[in-house]
């Protein structure tokens, strides 16, 4: 019994530290350390950023390393994309390829986790945007100094 109530003491005293802290217990943001999120103090709503629009591709997309999985070159706005239904392979699945003349999804969304092919996609690939994002026209959020693997190789080569 003596036990709870001495947590029961410290319980109440980190409340009342946190409520008398109050405000100015919270750090400010300046420019260099803001993310994200921007320099809105964190007991505030930052505020959202404009819906990016989609950049409509017309061609593949290099990629910047092997295994690298392809943007996705429209807008999927009104797409069903859920346990129930999955609107990306009524043009993607094997089967649809042919009347749509999309891409057909890579061999490796038909494999199980053990490495087995499968009839139908994996249901571990099933959920498209977990991997494939849609090309958006928005600024870098930082700065970048990602080098592709052949820019790489090519600077070896040169020594």
């Amino acid at each position: 019994m003596r036990y709870a109530s001495s947590v029961t003491a410290c319980f109440l005293a980190v409340i009342v530290l946190v409520a008398l802290s109050g405000p100015g217990f919270a750090q400010s943001v300046t420019r260099d350390t803001a993310g994200l999120r921007g320099v809105a103090p964190l007991s505030e709503n930052a505020a959202p950023p404009r819906i990016a629009q989609t950049e409509e591709i017309e061609r593949q997309q290099a990629r910047n390393y092997p295994e690298q999985p392809p943007v996705i070159p429209h807008k999927i706005d009104e797409y069903q994309l859920d346990k129930n239904a999955n609107q990306c392979l009524s043009c993607h699945a094997r089967s649809r390829v042919s009347e749509s003349g999309a891409t057909m999804v890579s061999i490796t969304h038909f494999m199980d986790r053990d490495g087995q092919f499968l009839a139908t996609v994996s249901p571990r690939r099933y959920f498209c945007n977990q991997c494939h994002v849609v090309q958006t026209r928005v600024p870098a959020p930082m700065g970048n100094t990602f080098v592709d693997i052949d820019s790489l190789l090519a600077v070896e080569a040169a020594n």
